[in-house]
């Protein structure tokens, strides 16, 4: 027992002996706990669907620009197309308070009350390129999808005037999950330019999910109904890829052009699509990364910061004329 109690009245002196240390001139005891971590941020991006090509760039540049930064934890969450499980997913974010959440909305409508929960608990909340029916977020950044439908619809209104010696032919348009903005407003720009033709006719539309997939199944099913199509009008490029090639399957693909939007770089993407042939024109819809990633630091790093509510990045159009161009640039950056 003595031997024990010899060896309890030890320890104290031990610990003292193990980082902490009595100041000179005085009795009291004082434990100083050193580290060199830096402090780590948990930055969250509720991705909609990993999925498709584009939204696989955007998680890759988000993990590429994120690492740069040595405090920085990423998560990427996959909703999977699918509002309840992208709800669920920020519900659960939510609990575990990160210091910043990036989110792609997959519907606009289901994703703005968990959103503004978000906003609520005091967490900083970047909307990405999609936007919802409240405002509830710190900022949004777009490209502006209404005015990439336009310079669609004048491009192809030059093109039948051409062909046909005037604005009249018979357009395909396949349209991306109805109701989210991009679909919304890459419909409404198109149409407000040629909707004022009589001789333009819209012989089928169909939704086709943005995937390539189902690009290629609804177009096949319009080709058996419809015989004469001057132009396929995709709401992106996967679907304007998957239509071509079920033209291609049916020996129909030199009988109509096929345009696209997203421009991705890349021998999958958009721009290489145009250099091939496969796509008359695409336009860059930009991933809106560099910038979410750029507000999302400047958040994290200075409490005095106060970003925009809205950041609207550039686009441009990919013709045969520039692609060549633009892949190089775009494969660069």
């Amino acid at each position: 027992m003595k031997q024990l109690f010899g060896i309890f009245m030890m320890i104290p002196f031990l610990l003292f002996g193990c980082g902490r240390s009595a100041p000179e001139g005085g009795d009291d005891v004082s434990i100083s706990v050193s580290t060199e971590e830096k402090p780590a941020y948990l930055v969250v991006f509720s991705q909609c669907n990993n999925a498709e090509p584009y939204r696989a760039a955007q998680n890759h540049l988000m993990e590429k620009l994120w690492s740069e930064h040595e405090n920085v934890e990423l998560e990427i969450m996959d909703a999977q197309q699918d509002n309840s499980k992208q709800i669920s997913q920020i519900e659960t974010t939510i609990r575990k308070k990160p210091d910043l959440l990036i989110v792609a909305p997959n519907e606009r409508g289901p994703l703005t009350d968990i959103m503004g929960k978000a906003m609520d608990a005091d967490i900083p909340t970047l909307c990405l390129e999609r936007d919802i029916v409240e405002p509830n977020f710190t900022s949004f950044i777009k490209c502006d999808n209404y005015a990439i439908a336009k310079s669609a619809g004048e491009y192809v209104e030059k093109y039948l005037t051409e062909k046909h010696g005037e604005p009249k032919g018979k357009i395909v348009e396949l349209r991306g999950l109805l109701g989210v903005d991009a679909e919304v407003q890459r419909y409404e720009g198109f149409h407000e330019v040629l909707d004022k033709h009589e001789g333009i006719e819209f012989v089928q539309e169909a939704v086709a999910d943005w995937l390539q997939s189902k690009g290629r199944e609804r177009m096949t099913e319009i080709l058996r109904a419809q015989p004469e199509i001057d132009i396929v009008y995709g709401h992106n490029d996967p679907m304007a890829v998957g239509a071509y090639l079920a033209a291609k399957d049916l020996g129909r693909e030199k009988e109509m052009i096929f345009i696209g939007v997203d421009g991705l770089g890349g021998e999958a993407g958009g721009i290489k699509k145009v250099i091939d042939g496969v796509l008359a024109l695409t336009f860059i819809y930009p991933l809106c990364v560099d910038k979410a990633v750029e507000v999302g630091h400047k958040i994290l790093s200075d409490p005095d910061f106060v970003p925009e509510k809205t950041y609207v990045m550039d686009s441009a159009m990919i013709s045969p004329e520039n692609a060549a161009e633009m892949y190089e640039k775009v494969t660069l950056d």
